[in-house]
Parts: C-alpha cells; structure tokens; sequence
C-alpha cells in the first residue's frame, strides 16, 4: 500500500516538477534561518503528537524524522516568502515524509503550498475564515432543520477550522484514514476539505440535533471526531454535494455568512496590524532582511493621524470670531444698562 501511494502522488503532482538532485539545507542556509529553525524547534518539541505516532516507531526514528521535518518546512519558506507558517502545516507536511520520503515530500508539499494550501498561509486568516464560511450553506441546502439548529446555538464553523487546515491529519488517529483522505483531496478541488467537513456534521445530524441548543454543547459534540466513520461513503457524498452545489453558487451565501460573524475586534485596523506584527514568521523575516527597525513596530501602531492644517486654522478663526463678537457683546451691554438704571430709577 505504501508503494502504491507513493506513485499515485507522485504522479499527481510531480507531472512537470523537476526534482533537484539534493533539497537538503545546506550550511549557510540553516546559519540564515536560524531563528525559524529555533521557531518551528520549539513548537515541535512541546508535544510528542506533532508526528503521527506509528506503531513499532523507534524513538531514533521519530527524532530523524522531526529534523528532515524541520527541513522540509525551512525550505519551503525560504524559496517562497509570500507564504507563512501557520499552526497545523506541520501535520501535513510530516504526512508526506511518512509516505514518500524527504526530498519527494519537500516538492509535493512546495507545490501543494502554492495552490491547494496557498489560503491557509496567508499573514492573516481572513481566506481561510471566508473558507470557513461555506460549511453553512452546504449544510443549509441539505438539511434546513440541522442549519437553523446550528445557527441558533450561535456554534460557528471553529470547530472545523483544524479539520480544514491540517485535512482532518491532526484529528484522525488512524493514519491510513488519513492518507485516504488525502488520496481524495489531493484529487480535487482546494474546497473539497470544507465539503468534506459538511458531510461529517450531516452524518452527525441526529447526535447534533440531541444536544442542547447552545453553543458550548454543540461545540463540544463537533468539535470530537468518531473514529469509525464510514469514510468510503462520506468521501463519495462529499463528491456528490460538490457536483450539486458548487462553490459558484454558495459564494454570495459564504460571503453573507462572513459579514455576519464580523466581530468588534475586526474591525479595528490598528488591532488588524498589531496581530500582524506579531506573527512570528513576519517579525524573523523583516528582520533578516532589514526591513523592521527598533522604533517601527510601536511607531506604526500607535502613531495617530494628523490633523489636517486647514482645519486646525478654520477651528481657531472661528474662535477668534466667536470671541470679538462675545466681546462687542458685553461691551454694548455695559454702556447700555446705566441708561436703562436711571430710566428704572429717576
């Protein structure tokens, strides 16, 4: 089975990809990224579940696999820094170590980066909350009464947010559901994960519609994957629900959904730019490349806009104007009100 995978992606994906003779990171290389390696070390040393734990591995196995991982990821930023790493991207690309190897592995996960991931490693999550979105409508033209129910426990679609963006690698715990799993997305549409999501919250319609209509219950219900899933037929579904409803057609209801769960803290830009600022890949990158100087980040943030000089000088005319006048005023009262006192008082 391994072998046969193991040409199946490659033909899919290595078609006309030139594999270069070595993708190792050399020397001056690793000295320039160091401070990725440091970065993506720690998130892979905090918890042994970052590999897939697989039955009989030897710890000197698991440990040569964290560093061609480590290189794997480290290449693939460097030779395309419009992409940023994101929480989960491991999971997919140790996936493809296991199966095909580290110099296959690094081409096909490059590639697949470049299109079927590209949304995911954006600086912000904005597409892949616009991705997010359209597991509503998929499930709204299903099953109306299951839609409604979610909408009014007020659930959301977070619940599938590391489904979609590690393709269910981090919550399936038996790895060959998982290489078929990507055996089909990798055969589709970049939004066939999100078909794939819908599809398990409608095989769940009767447990969801069990639960209390509120948010932490129903959350709670999605949020844990059963692991005998009948994934042959979901797979064929979602296959199915794709050809009936295509992304062109739930894009305005995607759209609707997204205005919708706009939350106050969005629409605050200087927010927007503090959280950007503080993505761990951005700040190592523009400082690498001289582009983050010590007194830009607070400068940016913090820095209120100018007035603008016209009104400045149009708000203190009409202070002046307002106090000549004011001024006129009591005068002409003063000399008026002796006048009027001898008049009271002959």
């Amino acid at each position: 089975m391994p072998g046969d995978i193991n040409r199946l992606w490659s033909l899919i994906y290595v078609a006309k990809l030139f594999i270069t003779s070595s993708l190792l990171l050399n020397t001056s290389l690793k000295i320039h990224c160091w401070s990725y390696s440091l970065l993506l070390g720690c998130l892979l040393c905090l918890s042994a579940s970052l590999l897939i734990p697989l039955p009989g591995m030897p710890d000197e196995q698991r440990e040569g696999l964290q560093e061609e991982l480590i290189d794997i990821i480290l290449l693939i930023l460097e030779r395309n820094p419009q992409l940023h790493y994101y929480q989960g991207y491991h999971d997919i690309v140790v996936t493809f170590l296991l199966v095909v190897g580290e110099r296959l592995a690094a081409s096909l996960v490059e590639k697949l980066s470049t299109h079927h991931l590209r949304d995911f490693m954006d600086p912000t999550m904005d597409n892949t909350k616009h991705i997010l979105n359209y597991l509503m409508p998929i499930i709204d033209q299903v099953n109306p009464e299951l839609h409604d129910f979610m909408q009014s426990a007020e659930v959301g679609t977070i619940f599938a947010l590391s489904w979609l963006i590690t393709w269910f690698g981090h919550v399936l715990s038996d790895f060959r559901h998982v290489v078929r799993l990507y055996d089909f997305f990798l055969a589709c549409h970049p939004l066939m994960p999100i078909y794939f999501a819908a599809v398990i919250v409608l095989h769940r319609e009767q447990e969801v519609l069990d639960c209390d209509c509120d948010m932490a219950s129903v959350h709670h219900l999605l949020s844990q994957i059963p692991q005998d899933l009948p994934y042959e037929t979901l797979i064929s579904r979602a296959g199915d629900l794709f050809v009936q409803f295509p992304p062109s057609e739930l894009a305005r209801e995607a759209a609707a959904q997204q205005r919708a769960e706009r939350t106050a803290a969005s629409t605050f830009k200087d927010f927007e730019l503090a959280s950007a600022q503080q993505r761990p890949d951005m700040v190592l990158r523009q400082r690498f490349r001289g582009l983050l100087r010590p007194e830009d980040p607070t400068k940016d943030v913090l820095t209120k806009p100018r007035t603008n000089r016209f009104v400045k000088l149009a708000v203190m005319g009409l202070t002046v104007a307002l106090g000549a006048a004011a001024l006129a005023v009591v005068k002409s009262a003063l000399e008026w009100a002796p006048k009027f006192q001898l008049q009271l008082f002959p």
